[in-house]
């Protein structure tokens, strides 16, 4: 290939590589928020499976889109409000917990879909996908003028990437948060309310999963569809541990995981013959890659995953 293939595909490749990592950042950054105060959580995938379902499916009904988003977003929170309840106050195992939302997020999604979205008489809004934005100026700069080309979820993962680091590296309560995750009888004794700090994570974090999800329905696609998050919350979940459990670090993970969709997207046309499943597999491969520890030895927060009694 010649450089001015080369020239002429890396816009594309670039603008696709951040819009696929979207989701899986802000999966991400989901995880960040939850086991920074040491709770795992397994079910991002669910939460965003639902939270793109119930996004659809509020839009569909009211015809406006952003009810669809917030609702989406509310039904990821609800999720992490659920998992908090059996991980937090019932002191569940957090990976049977998860596990358990992922697959009741599969039924309820499954049913609903044949319920009340997969009927022909139907008629969706137009548009029903969130619309590009275009940033004056910044969008016309050579190559990476397409970052600044993008829809608004794209933007708010940006977005969320500098404010997510702020909160939990430059406030009490990101060091609240640090400290129930590193050291949580420690953290009580300081006075702080280690539950209350657990709930308030996990929920937050299930909204940001929420928000992932209403990607798929409502900035991607268009309309919902069975388990189209296609395993992105697990993704998210490597990302987060190639990122050493920090937003920036997970941004860069997910943009590294979604090159390879993004090259294939823009090479398909050139080279036909050459079976796109090899470069789409290529972030399933990362994952288990990063999740059997060859990138690295990853060190998560000191209490993660660790029940918390009050004494």
């Amino acid at each position: 290939m010649d450089f001015a293939i080369i020239m002429k595909l890396l816009p594309g490749i670039l603008g696709a590589s951040l819009r696929i990592a979207t989701p899986i950042a802000l999966a991400a950054y989901s995880g960040v928020l939850c086991e920074r105060a040491a709770v795992i959580n397994i079910a991002i995938e669910g939460m965003m499976l639902t939270a793109a379902m119930m996004g659809d499916l509020v839009m569909l009904y009211t015809g406006q889109i952003w009810l669809g988003v917030i609702a989406g977003v509310l039904a990821g929170g609800l999720m992490g409000l659920v998992h908090a309840f059996f991980s937090v106050s019932l002191n569940t195992d957090q990976i049977i917990s998860g596990t358990a939302l992922n697959i009741f997020a599969v039924g309820l999604t499954g049913f609903a879909y044949r319920r009340f979205l997969a009927t022909p008489t139907l008629s969706r809004p137009n548009p029903s996908t969130l619309q590009p934005i275009d940033i004056p100026v910044l969008d016309k700069i050579p190559i990476i003028g397409v970052f600044f080309q993008n829809r608004p979820i794209v933007y708010t993962m940006l977005i969320l990437t500098v404010v997510i680091h702020y909160l939990i590296f430059y406030t009490p309560w990101g060091l609240r948060t640090r400290a129930v995750g590193e050291h949580p009888q420690a953290a009580d004794t300081l006075g702080i309310d280690v539950y209350k700090v657990r709930y308030i994570d996990v929920v937050l974090g299930g909204m940001v999963a929420g928000l992932g999800g209403v990607w798929f329905s409502l900035e991607e696609v268009g309309h919902f569809d069975m388990l189209m998050t296609n395993g992105k919350g697990f993704i998210g979940l490597a990302a987060m541990i190639f990122g050493k459990w920090t937003p920036f670090g997970s941004l860069l993970a997910a943009l590294v995981f979604g090159l390879p969709e993004a090259i294939q997207i823009n090479l398909s046309s050139y080279f036909p013959n050459i079976p796109y499943q090899f470069l789409s597999m290529s972030p399933y491969l990362l994952t288990i890659i990063v999740l059997t520890g060859v990138v690295g030895k990853a060190v998560p927060p000191a209490a993660d995953g660790q029940p918390y009694e009050k004494e």
